[in-house]
């Protein structure tokens, strides 16, 4: 096998550094917080799906890019799509504390760093 990138992945690498815009290490922090266990839709487990998410992207941000698979990149994917229509109901007026913050931030995107 080639020592190279996925196909996949290097196909959705650029959005996909775009929409994550916090570190493995930040969004580790983040997502011990209970502010961050206080969002999403939870599955069976109690789990939002962000979460989860969110322990993931940890992972793959921790990946070497030539490792990444196919299946990595269709969560990377899912990522991207998450984070830009989440960006597109944005709220008026200050949004440091809000669920829709936070949401977002458990899917590595923090958008106080975009301001």
């Amino acid at each position: 096998m080639s020592s190279g990138t996925d196909p996949a992945v290097a196909g959705v690498w650029d959005d996909w550094s775009a929409a994550v815009t916090m570190t493995p290490a930040a969004l580790e922090r983040w997502l011990a917080t209970d502010e961050s266990r206080s969002v999403g839709d939870t599955s069976g487990d109690g789990e939002s799906t962000g979460h989860a998410s969110g322990r993931r992207i940890v992972d793959l941000l921790r990946t070497n890019k030539t490792d990444l698979t196919a299946d990595d990149a269709d969560h990377m994917r899912t990522v991207v799509g998450y984070v830009h229509r989440h960006l597109a109901q944005r709220p008026d007026g200050d949004v440091t504390e809000t669920r829709w913050r936070y949401s977002l931030m458990n899917w590595g995107h923090d958008p106080l760093a975009d301001d």
